[in-house]
């Protein structure tokens, strides 16, 4: 391994166990415990790594359903409409986007009539011209964070 890329090794090591220590992160990249901190504090500060949390399996909890929301918004009103949509506590993810819709946001409910509830209270506004909503039959892949490669 080349000094060069240890950052992206150091990412590598923690993709596989985002609770390793200093000290074993050292130990696997060979280099000392200051240099994985001081490579880490780096990576921290320059936003690459933009936090630390746990995988939750949201199915396991029972948010047995996930939704895809397309929706069509007037220009001016997708800002107000992303922010509303980020506020809602059950949104995985809210994405402007290019293409027939203008946002796209996924969602985990505990069954339909909640997902409804939810969906229902986006659709109140009036800047939103059309809706799509899909419910997810079988997630094959999700949340999935890659490797980065380190051949040089």
């Amino acid at each position: 391994m080349t000094y060069e890329d240890l950052d992206a090794h150091l990412l590598n090591h923690l993709l596989g166990d985002g609770r390793a220590s200093l000290r074993s992160l050292a130990a696997e990249l060979d280099v000392s415990v200051t240099t994985a901190s001081n490579h880490l504090q780096s990576l921290e500060d320059d936003g690459v790594i933009a936090g630390y949390s746990p995988r939750i399996n949201y199915e396991a909890l029972g948010y047995d359903v996930t939704a895809i929301l397309q929706l069509k918004v007037e220009g001016r009103a997708i800002p107000e409409v992303t922010t509303q949509l980020r506020e809602q506590q059950q949104m995985t993810a809210v994405y402007e986007v290019t293409g027939d819709y203008d946002i796209i946001a996924v969602g985990k409910f505990r069954d339909t009539d909640e997902m409804n509830e939810q969906i229902k209270r986006v659709l109140t506004d009036t800047e939103v011209r059309d809706s799509n909503t899909s419910v997810v039959l079988n997630s094959v892949l999700e949340g999935n964070q890659f490797e980065l490669n380190t051949d040089k």
